[in-house]
């Protein structure tokens, strides 16, 4: 039913649960599992520089260095369960970059973390997975994880 199967990360707390999903999703179905860290280029365009740190220690590459971190702890998890995995890490605005890659790649499911936070919350910041879920072409998997404020 599902042969590529995409697990969209920020390596952020909240995302396990949609981990192990994705992952028993692809050992089940005998799906590629593809990963993608996407770096919220809006975050590094706010980022100042004004600190007195080196170029090595600036807003991108601390996010590439997570993402990468967070590429390999999941496509470790993979592995360990015998399932084929493809990891990405781009640039861009998370959503729009998400769906990209679901076109481009032809993905038959996204699996998907949402933290359980409050309606201010939602409404000050938007939500990466509500976007997803709403524009996609494929189906959504949303797993609902409640995170404290």
């Amino acid at each position: 039913m599902y042969d590529r199967i995409l697990l969209p990360t920020d390596g952020s707390e909240g995302v396990d649960r949609a981990i192990d999903h994705a992952v028993d999703a692809a050992e089940r179905y005998d799906a590629t599992l593809h990963v993608l860290y996407v770096v919220d280029t809006d975050v590094i365009n706010a980022y100042s520089g004004d600190e007195f740190v080196d170029g090595a220690e600036g807003a991108e590459e601390t996010l590439e260095e997570r993402g990468r971190e967070a590429l390999d702890a999941v496509a470790a998890h993979a592995r360990d369960a015998g399932v084929d995995v493809v990891t990405d890490l781009v640039f861009g605005v998370p959503h729009e970059e998400i769906l990209g890659y679901v076109d481009d790649e032809d993905i038959d499911l996204t699996v998907i973390g949402s933290k359980t936070r409050s309606g201010d919350y939602r409404r000050m910041l938007g939500s990466v997975t509500e976007r997803v879920s709403r524009r996609s072409t494929a189906p959504v998997s949303i797993v609902k994880t409640t995170v404290a404020e």
